[in-house]
């Protein structure tokens, strides 16, 4: 079960409609996760900086179970998120940072119960 979440300077006029859409879709076949699983967030025209520089940016933080526990995973799957990023939001490597946290199944809740039990 994917989190992903998507913080960015760039007002909600440069977003590309339906990014939420695509980024569960690519997602998906990036951790290798049923897209019915995948949670995208996306939140535009926030105050930031990245790289001490408050140019056009953006920050993904990725949380899942299972698939970005180790570096070898994360190498694979930043190369991913940054080639789908790059081109969605028309902003250079230099200008996005990815974040990923590994998850246990106790750690989510879902229908009443933990995923731990389901």
């Amino acid at each position: 079960m994917p989190f992903v979440e998507v913080d960015t300077n760039l007002p909600a006029s440069r977003v590309p409609p339906g990014l939420e859409k695509r980024l569960c879709a690519a997602t998906a076949a990036i951790l290798g996760k049923p897209e019915d699983r995948v949670n995208v967030t996306v939140r535009p025209g926030l105050a930031m900086a990245v790289n001490g520089s408050p140019e056009p940016c953006a920050q993904l933080l990725i949380s899942s179970i299972a698939v970005v526990g180790t570096a070898e995973e994360n190498r694979a799957h930043s190369a991913r998120f940054f080639e789908f990023l790059t081109k969605e939001l028309d902003l250079g490597q230099d200008r996005i940072i990815i974040r990923f946290f590994p998850l246990e199944p106790w750690q989510i809740g879902k229908n009443g119960t933990v995923m731990t039990f389901l």
